[in-house]
């Protein structure tokens, strides 16, 4: 097995819940990030203690990729009242076409409610019955877009996934590839003999517009013991000059744990696989990780390289954001054999 791991900033959490502020008084996590003219950039998932849950997308940045300010006391992106996200904003993956921020973000149409708790309530505004769609009905979580030319000011172009699909962790390429949009998504209905896969896996998907998208392809199935139960895209992948560099995260059957594994693709055919790893490179193992919402927990959902330093920046415990780093070359090579 491999013995390769990230090295976790030793004064992890980098961000925690801010009491000053309602909408992110109790989590913290899961952010998106991006790097560009110096300055690091978090746009994270945050909620406050209301019983329903609704959940927000701050912004914070950074100098060195460690030390985070927060920008503003109200939220980047929030639910929209009365409409397809009303519930929640959250898990942001971020890429970047021209001067254009292309964010996909998770949500749902009422608040999950406090989710970890066995007598959660959930707010629901519309009477129940068989005419609604399924989505509506379960409450499922679905994925949309939105866009920005500076990660303030967004523009929501509404549902990217079909609406009676749980499909939370889509995840863009950062460049067109073969003049398409191509994308990442788990889709956790799509599992069993018709599928060709026993669990919740990994499929890819193109796109002309970015917003019509056709049937996906299953692309990664786990195979290995730490990610049995189900995988899923982490972070959005980036370009190095060996491929496509590729978190993803499994989870366990034996321990419920998320822990994450790394992928080299093609640069110009991401479904071919140069290498992956059998091991995982990240697991909960501190408290900051293991005691939370979600105990157990590490899942990255932001990442980016500067200079050989590659940065990946994660969710603990569903209460914190964090950050560990490697380096790029010898990630790289660990992949390769």
């Amino acid at each position: 097995m491999c013995a390769f791991r990230l090295k976790k900033y030793e004064n992890n959490p980098i961000l925690k819940p801010n009491p000053k502020n309602q909408w992110e008084e109790l989590v913290v996590c899961n952010p998106a990030a991006w790097y560009e003219d110096g300055t690091f950039y978090l746009l994270y998932r945050a909620a406050g203690n209301d019983r329903d849950h609704f959940i927000y997308l701050g912004l914070a940045t950074s100098t060195d990729g460690f030390n985070f300010t927060r920008k503003f006391d109200k939220p980047v992106l929030a639910p929209t009242p009365n409409n397809y996200d009303s519930g929640c904003c959250e898990d942001p993956r971020l890429v970047k076409f021209d001067n254009e921020f292309f964010l996909t973000y998770a949500y749902r149409p009422w608040a999950p409610g406090q989710y970890w708790k066995e007598d959660k309530k959930v707010t629901i505004d519309l009477p129940m019955n068989d005419y609604l769609p399924t989505g509506l009905r379960w409450n499922v979580s679905q994925t949309a877009l939105a866009i920005s030319p500076d990660l303030v000011h967004w523009k929501k172009l509404g549902r990217i996934t079909k609406y009676d699909s749980d499909n939370r962790d889509v995840i863009l390429f950062p460049e067109k590839i073969n003049g398409k949009f191509v994308r990442f998504e788990r889709p956790m209905e799509a599992y069993g003999p018709e599928y060709g896969c026993d669990v919740p896996s990994m499929w890819i998907n193109y796109s002309d517009n970015c917003v019509d998208w056709g049937e996906a392809k299953l692309f990664l199935t786990p195979k290995n013991p730490w990610e049995m139960k189900k995988i899923g895209g982490s972070t959005p992948p980036l370009r190095t000059k060996d491929g496509w560099l590729v978190l993803y995260h499994g989870v366990s059957p034996v321990d419920d744990l998320y822990r994450v594994g790394a992928l080299l693709l093609d640069i110009n055919n991401p479904e071919v696989i140069l290498g992956q790893l059998k091991d995982y490179i990240l697991e909960p193992t501190e408290k900051y990780e293991t005691e939370g919402f979600y105990s157990g927990c590490t899942f990255p959902t932001g990442n980016v390289i500067v200079g050989d330093t590659l940065y990946v920046y994660y969710g603990g415990a569903d209460r914190f954001c964090c950050v560990a780093t490697c380096s790029v070359s010898e990630l790289i090579k660990e992949i390769k054999k």
